[in-house]
C-alpha cells in the first residue's frame, strides 16, 4: 500500500506544477458559479422550496457544484485521456507486466489529482460564492467530516466510471468517443446541470439510483443537512455499494484486456 500512498502523492504534486491552469481554473469556475447562481436565484424567486431546497440551499449547491466539477472530473480532465493513449498506442502492455495492480496504480494517481482540484480549484470558488451570496453552510464540524468522506466515496465511484470507460479502447478504435459521451452523460445525471430532485417522476428517480448521483448529488445533500442519522447511513452504503459494483466490473473487464492483450503478444 506504501507503493500506491506514493503514487497518490506523486498526483497531487503532478498536478501542483500547473499554476497558471489552476488560476485560470479558480476564475473559470467562480465566473461560471456567478452565472448559475444568478439563474437559481431567477428560478427560485418564481419557485421558492423547489425542489425541497430554500434559495440559500440553492445556491449551496450550485457552488458545491462548482467545487466538485472537476473534483470529481465531471467533464474529463482526469487519467482517462492518458490510458485511454497508452491503449491506442500499445503502451499499455508494459503496464500490465509491471509489478503493480494497473487498477489500483491509477486509482491512486486519481485520487492524488482529486484531492489537489478539491483543494486548488474547489476551496477558493465556494469561498467566493460565500461571500458574495448567503449560503446555506453547517457550523457543525461532523457535518463538513461526513460531507467530506461523502465526497472521498464520490471520487472512488468517479474514478470506477471513468476506467470503465478507459478500459473500452481495448475494443474501440478510439475510446475518446467513449469518454464524450460518459462526461456528457454525467454532467446530466450527477446534477451539475439542476438538482436530482428536480427531476419529475420516475426520471428523477432513476436519476438519483444511477451511481453519477454519488458525485454530486449526495455530497450536496449531505452539506445540507439533507442526510442525518440512518439517511447518513443510507448515502454512505449507496456510495460504497456503487464503488464496489463499478470497481469490480473495472477488475473483471481488465481481466479480459490483459487476456486480450497475452493472445495477441503471444
Amino acid at each position: 500500500m506504501r507503493l500506491y500512498a506514493v503514487v497518490a502523492a506523486g498526483g497531487f504534486r503532478r498536478f501542483a506544477t500547473y499554476r497558471i491552469a489552476t488560476v485560470a481554473g479558480v476564475f473559470t469556475n467562480t465566473v461560471f458559479g456567478f452565472i448559475m447562481a444568478y439563474t437559481y436565484i431567477a428560478l427560485w424567486h418564481e419557485r421558492p422550496h423547489l425542489g425541497g431546497y430554500d434559495q440559500a440551499q440553492a445556491l449551496t449547491y450550485v457552488w458545491m457544484g462548482q467545487a466538485l466539477l472537476t473534483t470529481m472530473a465531471l467533464m474529463g480532465g482526469g487519467f482517462e485521456d492518458e490510458l485511454i493513449e497508452r491503449i491506442r498506442t500499445g503502451d499499455i502492455a508494459i503496464d500490465l507486466y509491471r509489478p503493480a495492480d494497473l487498477q489500483l496504480w491509477w486509482l491512486a494517481c486519481d485520487l492524488g489529482r482529486a484531492a489537489f482540484q478539491l483543494l486548488g480549484r474547489g476551496v477558493l470558488p465556494m469561498a467566493l460564492g460565500a461571500l458574495a451570496f448567503p449560503l446555506a453552510l453547517p457550523s457543525d464540524p461532523f457535518v463538513w467530516a461526513a460531507a467530506l468522506l461523502s465526497i472521498v466515496l464520490g471520487m472512488v465511484v468517479s474514478f470506477a466510471l471513468r476506467y470503465l470507460v478507459a478500459l473500452s479502447g481495448f475494443w474501440l478504435l478510439d475510446g475518446a468517443g467513449a469518454a464524450q459521451i460518459a462526461w456528457l452523460v454525467g454532467t446530466f445525471f450527477s446534477g451539475m446541470l439542476l438538482p436530482l430532485n428536480l427531476f419529475p417522476g420516475v426520471l428523477g428517480e432513476v436519476a438519483r439510483a444511477l451511481p453519477w448521483s454519488s458525485l454530486l448529488q449526495v455530497p450536496a445533500d449531505v452539506v445540507l443537512g439533507k442526510r442525518t442519522g440512518w439517511g447518513l447511513l443510507n448515502a454512505y452504503a449507496f456510495q460504497l455499494g456503487w464503488a464496489a459494483v463499478l470497481l469490480a466490473a473495472g477488475r473483471l473487464l481488465q481481466s479480459a484486456a490483459t487476456s486480450r492483450v497475452v493472445v495477441q503478444g503471444g
